[in-house]
């Protein structure tokens, strides 16, 4: 049986305070550079956590969440191995405010659940240790208050626009249509512990990075020690 979000978010609470886990949230607005800022810090010794990886794996052919899906959006929203199209159910979900939260409501939980049993086999083995979460939608499911530290990956909306635009090969307009669908990213900043501007090189923001690194490790090592 499937935990409900909240019980399943009390019970990775429990096993990060079991464990002595450290553990920070890192996210961004869409075409921000969230991934290659998570993988600097994953260089670095972070655990990584892709939440955009466990969403897929949730949802993958035969499994509950997949059947779920299906029963409830049809088999309209299914590619012809059976694998769910993610592109059409965006562009229903992204249409209709009901649907979306139906389809929060089945994922959402089954997404948290299986993290927590990633955390759990993650602080048997390394007690103490950092981990970063990457999770686009952080702070639209305010989940702020899970971890020790939020991490805020910043470019200024008109640079996220031209970024995914040129990315995802659409227009300047439809990529404008979606960035503001997200909570801005100047909001954004309202709720970041660290901010890490990705705007530049990568070498300015590497430095960024390994400098947020040092402070979060510092304050890891304060507290472990008292």
């Amino acid at each position: 049986m499937v935990l409900p979000a909240s019980r399943a978010l009390q019970q990775l609470q429990s096993r990060l305070m079991r464990h002595g886990l450290i553990l920070l949230g890192l996210t961004g607005g869409i075409a921000t550079g969230k991934s290659t800022v998570a993988a600097m810090f994953a260089e670095l010794g972070a655990k990584r956590f892709d939440f955009d990886v466990l969403a897929r794996e949730v949802v993958e052919p035969g499994k509950p969440a997949w059947k779920d899906i299906v029963d409830f959006f049809g088999e309209r929203v299914l590619a012809a191995d059976q694998s769910l199209d993610r592109q059409a159910v965006s562009e229903i979900v992204f249409q209709d405010a009901g649907k979306r939260k139906k389809l929060e409501e089945i994922t959402h939980p089954r997404i948290f659940e299986e993290f927590s049993k990633q955390i759990e086999e993650s602080g048997e083995k390394n007690p103490g240790e950092i981990l970063l979460a990457e999770i686009p939608l952080l702070i639209e499911l305010d989940l702020m208050y899970l971890f020790h530290r939020v991490l805020l990956v910043y470019v200024p909306e008109k640079l996220q626009i031209e970024r995914l635009a040129r990315r995802n090969r659409i227009g300047l307009k439809q990529a404008a249509s979606l960035v503001q669908a997200q909570v801005s990213i100047e909001k954004k900043r309202e709720y970041a512990d660290f901010i890490i501007d990705n705007s530049h090189s990568l070498d300015r923001t590497k430095a960024q990075v390994v400098m947020i690194w040092k402070e979060i490790s510092r304050q890891a090592f304060s507290r472990v020690s008292k």
